[in-house]
């Protein structure tokens, strides 16, 4: 079996607080109203975009506990796409820069390196903000969560 994790988040970068939007599905199909009621949303604090991307991936893993099933991960983040070929140069620099700095977000990242070492896992990097003759089922699953993200942050700022 596998298992299809859509993720996104939005974030006030002024404030520094966002949501992530993620939907679990064993099957890539459904009704849009359907979908959206299975969509779950988490509020970050203390965040930028690229962190919230990847709290939102973690969390998301971690809500799926311990499985044996392939794993594959939707995601728009440039930088979760890239984690994968990052994991031995981080590594090997124990999570430092070029400039001999800690890199922001270690503590992320190792834990992604974790479950990404533990899980049958398979990055697809989703185009965000597609026109709507272009999308298919993925792009359009995508889109719903996207959403659902951005209307949480909207309707929070909205009150």
């Amino acid at each position: 079996m596998k298992v299809h994790l859509f993720t996104d988040g939005s974030v006030n970068t002024k404030l520094k607080f966002g949501y992530g939007a993620i939907l679990t599905l064993t099957e890539i199909e459904g009704n849009d109203f359907d979908l959206k009621r299975k969509i779950r949303l988490k509020r970050f604090e203390n965040t930028s975009s690229s962190k919230l991307e990847i709290q939102t991936v973690l969390w998301a893993l971690d809500e799926l506990g311990n499985i044996n099933d392939k794993v594959i991960l939707y995601t728009d983040s440039q930088n979760i796409v890239r984690l994968p070929k990052r994991q031995k140069k981080l590594e090997t620099n124990n999570y430092y820069s070029r400039q001999n700095k800690k890199i922001k977000n270690e503590d992320l990242y190792r834990l992604f390196y974790k479950y990404l070492d533990s899980l049958k896992l398979e990055i697809v990097q989703v185009e965000g903000h597609k026109k709507t003759k272009n999308k298919n089922k993925t792009d359009r699953i995508f889109s719903l969560v996207d959403r659902a993200s951005r209307n949480a942050l909207r309707t929070e700022k909205d009150e």
